[in-house]
């Protein structure tokens, strides 16, 4: 029962939208501040936290990949990579 549980739990944490991830990992930093959380719901909590982190990151990665694919024009010139300036003349 305890795999289904999780499987559940995994979908629906895959389900929530970047701004949700954001929100979570705002209470379980807020959570785990307060310091007054016994040890081991800190490390389930930090262990959430970590895999949260890691979804956000992939949806980010993902947009950044949508983005510079809209950009790059029809003709398959590349457009600068986003995190670049361009070289002043």
């Amino acid at each position: 029962m305890a795999a289904k549980t999780n499987q559940k739990e995994t979908k629906e944490v895959n389900d929530l939208s970047f701004e949700e991830i954001l929100s979570r990992l705002d209470r379980m930093v807020k959570e785990l501040e307060k310091g007054d959380t016994p040890l081991e719901k800190s490390l389930s909590t930090f262990e959430e936290g970590v895999r949260l982190s890691r979804l956000g990151a992939r949806r980010l990665d993902e947009a950044e990949r949508r983005i510079e694919l809209l950009l790059s024009n029809e003709n398959g010139v590349e457009t600068r990579p986003l995190d670049k300036e361009p070289d002043a003349q």
